[in-house]
């Protein structure tokens, strides 16, 4: 069993001044005056909140490296060539009239957190016994660009970097257009640290209804995701028969039907969804000759997941032939369901107790960099509530109180990797 320091205020200080105003500082670029985030991917917005993020690393003395996918690495190189890495941080893309707490607050409470146990350090005189890195990963949100967690796909050898810079936006700009447009392609080696610990807003409700302010992740849902387009003929919605026509936009709304029934015959384990609808040439008085749907079935068993996506395929098939139209699938992304590290998770735990708190146990049916990472290192997603459970809307809100804890046990955490190297070796 992993061992903390029992009494709060031997763990270290966060300045809760600091890390709000640091909050409200990267919330402006992109955010909007009803609490709205758009701040794409490579975006001009993107550009900002990243060039203010190097330059708070730069001003507290981290090493600033860029690599060239766009992800961003600020290492404090205290401990030795031979010590464990422990990176930290999430993301600070968002999702087009998101929230402003989703990834942001996990990269900026990793800033605040590194700058507790440097602090912690002066204090104590302790040798650190680990180094760290703040990271911010590129286009998790996989809003602009598909698919998501790509540049933590990247990093773990899931997606070429050919690949990833050939994916192109609706505009027809591909990620590496975008990554040289704002100056972020950058030439530096891939990072895979000891352990990865990523804060983040829950985007749920589960910890809130249980009146519970901490919770971490032990296990992720598994996710297949298509891009299929149905292909029928361009005419006029005027002279056009009904029966002549070969609406592409008909089919994928039967298809949206179907995939509603396919997760009320799956169960509570099973979720769908269209989250992205493109309709070619999308003119009021033409029928539709192409519609493009961005479908996600998640599971955290194998076989729903394995089994919906057999319903999908009959189904769009069908959907296509009602509506005499011809369809292709124009790509699949698939994640599996997995576990995180249990050591970490049982850190996460006995650090919230030293400051009075349980950790509720919780599963992540949506993705996480984190969760991309598990593949090729220890890794953790921790968590702090959402009001309402409210996530990737203007409304979405942590409160102070519960991201001020977050950090403290961020860096209740950090500080005990300070103390011993060989935390979570055999």
């Amino acid at each position: 069993m992993l061992k903390v320091e029992s009494k709060a205020s031997s763990l270290p200080d966060v300045d809760a001044e600091a890390h709000h105003r640091m909050m409200e500082e990267v919330s402006a670029f992109g955010g909007g005056s009803d609490g709205a985030m758009h701040r794409l991917t490579l975006s001009e917005e993107d550009r900002q909140a990243r060039d203010w993020l190097a330059a708070w690393m730069k001003r507290i003395g981290l090493r600033v490296e860029i690599d060239p996918i766009g992800n961003m690495f600020g290492f404090l190189d205290w401990a030795g060539d031979d010590a464990p890495l422990i990176m930290t941080g999430s993301h600070l893309d968002s999702q087009p009239n998101g929230g402003r707490f989703d990834g942001a607050y996990g990269v900026v409470a990793a800033c605040s957190a590194i700058e507790a146990i440097r602090k912690k350090v002066a204090e104590t005189g302790i040798e650190p016994q680990a180094n760290f890195v703040v990271v911010n990963w590129t286009n998790e949100e996989g809003a602009r660009f598909q698919p998501s967690l790509l540049g933590s796909g990247v990093n773990t050898g899931e997606h070429t970097l050919e690949f990833a810079l050939a994916r192109r936006d609706g505009d027809g700009v591909s990620v590496g257009e975008a990554l040289n447009r704002i100056g972020y392609a950058g030439t530096s080696p891939r990072v895979v640290p000891d352990a990865l610990i990523e804060l983040h807003i829950e985007g749920a409700p589960f910890l809130e209804k249980a009146g519970q302010r901490f919770g971490a992740i032990d296990r992720f849902w598994g996710a297949a995701k298509y891009r299929l387009a149905f292909l029928g003929r361009q005419a006029h919605t005027g002279p056009t028969p009904m029966a002549e026509r070969r609406d592409a936009l008909l089919a994928a709304g039967y298809l949206i039907g179907e995939l509603r029934a396919i997760a009320d015959e799956g169960g509570v384990n099973l979720h769908t969804s269209v989250g992205r609808l493109e309709v070619h040439p999308n003119s009021p008085n033409v029928v539709p000759a192409e519609a493009v749907l961005f479908i996600e079935l998640r599971s955290d068993d194998r076989e729903i997941l394995e089994a919906a996506e057999e319903k999908l395929k009959t189904r769009m098939a069908e959907c296509a032939a009602r509506a005499k139209v011809g369809y292709e699938v124009r790509a699949i992304d698939r994640r599996k369901a997995g576990p995180l590290n249990s050591r970490l998770y049982a850190l996460a735990e006995e650090t919230a107790a030293a400051l009075g708190h349980e950790t509720m146990r919780l599963s992540s049916i949506g993705g996480h960099d984190a969760i991309a990472m598990a593949a090729v290192t220890r890794s953790l997603v921790i968590l702090v509530p959402s009001v309402g459970g409210v996530i990737h809307h203007p409304s979405e809100f942590t409160t102070p109180e519960d991201r001020l804890l977050g950090v403290e046990i961020l860096a209740g955490m950090l500080w005990r990797f300070c103390q011993d190297g060989d935390l979570l070796k055999s």
